[in-house]
């Protein structure tokens, strides 16, 4: 193998598992750190200028950084399976207290005369004007609601996240200068265009919900709700109440979402149906064991069949009972089992089967290319549709996906859009910014808390459930107090402090491969990949994570270590006579809108 270029930010930053995973690259180890030292504002600050949202996504995040945080997957002697570190709820904490930060939020920009449209106030639309705003650009965001946030206001209930916190963080983007057209719904693409625009962006998200076209729901559509439609109308009052008997359709978050909904509303036998496996839903599996904890059962591999009727009055539904087989490229068919199908009865359903994009305001005359599935025909890095100065961001762009991608997009089209306008090509992106700094103190002290341990994850506390049940704005889950998150910020393992290796200092004393806790470093004779993974002294079976791979040897031979399963601990970097090894902080900030080298 090749000596490996640590000098090539991607490698370090693949190594910083939980931020290579977020979409907006949060300083993830950064931020923790900082709640550890009870630094909140400086925690939310570091948060903000990447994702925006922190006291939002710190309640409602789709977490990708989780499944890839390195404690899940290298402790050992638990009694119950390793988890991860809290990420998002430690970003609830840096939110929930810190002091005001209102004086360190930028200032609008002098402005340079060029606007700039949004169309829909959701989070992508709102991180574009977050980063335009401070540079001068006037930007006007165009929604058809009164409040911005689009479908976090919209579609998320208020038991997951409180009304204020949405209004403080919209309220941070909105007072930098930003124009925001309450009520003033775009219903013409073109005649947008022919406003003179200098830039126009489309983040008005996926609003359409999809149907379920089977027998009897034509007959039966008073007791049959759109699940999009029905928490909107929840959000804005226009619904209290539900049926007793509520069957909620559907195997996603806005299924966990409006099943928890029912619950509080009045539904005293709420259930979900869903025509996959359970493993295969795509719900975050915190939303269905929250739903679950509520009492809710979620009944799988039913396919529906037909909603059962009575002179229109809605009575129950029928579904046939399937089993799944998988080809051998594991390709999944449902299959029926053969049994008799099932029926439950019910007074009302909520259709949550998937929501899909709608642009009947884009006339297709305008220029706007669509692909056959009706999504905009989009350059893949600077979100540039085939109309030079119109971009397009979150689910508008890709279809439905979460927040944190929405503020990527958002982050990456103000890039676009600022390059296009200031006459450079949008298809050079800027590079990130970074840095390795070492952390050694003294001989044998680093700056930051590398001790180790098995700790198991710290629960949040919930409220009582005769509490959390009566009102459907009574927020739930209640967060870390202060002790508490230290404890959980305590368990991240700092994967930012990099190990970095110095050949020309080395001796192969084998000191670090003596005492490194997980038989991660080798010296040993170089080879190809596929060849040397299997012959290390703990084989390294993960590829997806890379083998740090360090020039000849004096022997001849190489040090290869497997950054797949390393503490980072340093105590490689301790023990080592030479300072051949070190641990240096790595930091990596994407570029922002405004900065970055030109072509």
């Amino acid at each position: 193998m090749q000596r490996t270029n640590i000098a090539d930010p991607a490698y370090f930053h693949k190594v910083v598992d939980c931020q290579y995973a977020c979409p907006a690259h949060t300083p993830v180890p950064e931020y923790i750190r900082m709640v550890a030292q009870r630094r909140y504002g400086d925690a939310y600050m570091i948060n903000w200028v990447s994702n925006v949202f922190p006291g939002i996504l710190g309640r409602t995040c789709d977490r990708p950084c989780e499944p890839a945080c390195r404690r899940g997957r290298v402790e050992e002697g638990n009694t119950k399976a390793p988890e991860p570190v809290a990420i998002c709820r430690l970003k609830r904490v840096a939110a929930d207290m810190k002091d005001d930060v209102r004086a360190r939020m930028p200032k609008p920009g002098p402005k340079n005369g060029k606007r700039v449209a949004c169309v829909g106030a959701g989070p992508a639309s709102l991180t574009v004007a977050r980063d335009l705003a401070p540079l001068g650009y006037e930007v006007t965001v165009f929604d058809g609601e009164a409040k911005a946030g689009g479908f976090i206001r919209t579609q998320i209930p208020r038991f997951r996240l409180p009304e204020s916190v949405i209004d403080e963080e919209t309220g941070y983007i909105l007072d930098l200068g930003v124009d925001f057209r309450s009520g003033e719904r775009i219903d013409s693409m073109k005649a947008l265009l022919a406003q003179g625009w200098d830039a126009i962006f489309v983040g008005c998200g996926a609003p359409r919900g999809r149907d379920l076209d089977v027998p009897g729901r034509r007959e039966a559509a008073a007791g049959i709700h759109i699940g999009i439609d029905w928490l909107n109308s929840v959000s804005f009052g226009h619904v209290s109440s539900i049926g007793r008997r509520v069957i909620v359709l559907g195997g996603g978050n806005t299924a966990m979402d409006c099943c928890r909904s029912a619950r509080r509303l009045g539904g005293t036998d709420v259930k979900v149906i869903v025509r996959s496996g359970f493993d295969e839903m795509k719900a975050s599996p915190w939303e269905k064991e929250d739903a679950q904890h509520e009492g809710i059962p979620i009944i799988d591999f039913h396919v529906p069949k037909a909603f059962v009727h009575e002179e229109g009055r809605l009575l129950g539904m029928r579904f046939e009972i399937v089993r799944a087989e998988y080809d051998g490229q594991g390709r999944r068919t449902l299959v029926p089992t053969g049994a008799p199908d099932a029926y439950f009865e019910c007074d009302e359903v909520l259709v949550a089967v998937g929501q899909e994009n709608a642009f009947p305001w884009i006339e297709r005359d305008s220029g706007i290319g669509f692909d056959k599935s009706g999504l905009p025909v989009l350059e893949k890095s600077s979100f540039q549709s085939t109309v030079p100065h119109v971009f397009f961001g979150g689910d508008a762009a890709l279809g439905p996906r979460n927040i944190i991608t929405a503020v990527a997009h958002g982050h990456e089209a103000a890039v676009s859009i600022d390059k296009l306008l200031r006459a450079e090509p949008v298809y050079v992106r800027p590079a990130p910014m970074t840095n390795l700094v070492s952390q050694k103190m003294g001989i044998h002290e680093w700056s930051y808390g590398n001790d180790t341990s098995n700790d198991l994850r710290y629960k949040v506390p919930w409220a009582k459930a005769e509490t959390a049940l009566a009102s459907i704005r009574v927020e739930v889950e209640l967060g870390f107090d202060a002790a508490t998150a230290f404890k959980e910020a305590e368990r991240c393992l700092n994967c930012d402090v990099q190990t970095v290796f110095t050949e020309t200092a080395c001796i192969e004393c084998d000191a670090c491969v003596d005492i490194c806790p997980m038989d991660c470093i080798n010296f040993i004779d170089n080879g190809d990949e596929a060849e040397l993974r299997p012959r290390l002294k703990a084989p390294a079976l993960n590829l997806a994570q890379d083998l740090y791979v360090s020039g000849g040897l004096k022997t001849g031979r190489v040090m290869v270590k497997d950054e797949d399963v390393c503490l980072h601990c340093g105590l490689c970097a301790e023990r080592c006579p030479t300072g051949a090894w070190d641990m240096q902080k790595f930091l990596l900030k994407m570029t922002p809108a405004g900065q970055g080298v030109t072509a």
